[in-house]
């Protein structure tokens, strides 16, 4: 009896190496033709032909369009740091070794210029977009929630080290940092009013500060550590 005939095996990691490659090129195209178009507007066919690729091979990749905003946002987010958890990124990290409460504030400012930089215009078509797709809106809501926790853990470390105003609550500092935060400020600022990135980052840092620090004053420096309120 002849021996049963062995499947061949399609994993490989050559094979692996192509689709991720492939993915890749799915993904550029995709932001693309999102940030010039509107969500809107950009087909899958289209976005399909720009990276030289089937409509079927992006939909078997990313099953809807609203799936591919997704994919495109997390790609970007992070950049080579998208699988960690935001806590245990490297950014984060350094933020939470810095014994200086306006040293703290300012790399929050530096990796919100750098992150908008990257996904600004990104994060203006998802917003746009969550007015007419129920997805999108659910991914928006949680990137402004995920935005509203880490502005949170900042808040907490300045209020650890009595930094925080002390007619501040943890929660409504949270609210004010997350509100100088937000993408649509960048937006207004670096896209529609022609502000240069390190303009931006400039001003936030010192939003930052002094919407949030005990005794900060523009032009003055740093308060002294412990001159805030602290735990209780």
């Amino acid at each position: 009896m002849p021996d049963p005939v062995k499947s061949r095996s399609y994993d490989s990691p050559l094979r692996r190496q192509q689709a991720a490659a492939t993915r890749e090129l799915i993904l550029k195209a995709a932001q693309r033709r999102f940030e010039h178009d509107g969500y809107q507007a950009a087909s899958v066919p289209t976005i399909a032909a720009e990276a030289s690729v089937s409509p079927k091979t992006v939909h078997m990749a990313f099953q809807t369009k609203a799936g591919l905003l997704r994919a495109v946002w997390e790609a970007r987010l992070a950049a080579d740091e998208a699988a960690l958890p935001v806590f245990e990124r490297r950014w984060f990290r350094d933020l939470d070794a810095d014994p200086d409460p306006e040293g703290k504030l300012r790399r929050l400012a530096s990796q919100s210029r750098e992150v908008k930089g990257r996904s600004g215009d990104l994060m203006e078509v998802i917003r746009n977009a969550a007015a007419v797709d129920s997805p999108i809106a659910e991914l928006w809501d949680d990137i402004e929630a995920k935005l509203l926790n880490v502005q949170r853990a900042v808040v907490d470390q300045l209020e650890a080290i009595g930094a925080l105003r002390h007619d501040l609550e943890v929660e409504s500092a949270s609210e004010v940092l997350w509100t100088l935060n937000h993408p649509s400020v960048w937006h207004l600022l670096v896209r529609r009013r022609g502000w240069m990135p390190e303009q931006y980052e400039q001003w936030t840092g010192d939003a930052f500060c002094a919407e949030l620090l005990e005794g900060w004053q523009r032009g003055r420096g740093r308060p002294a550590p412990g001159r805030g309120r602290g735990r209780r």
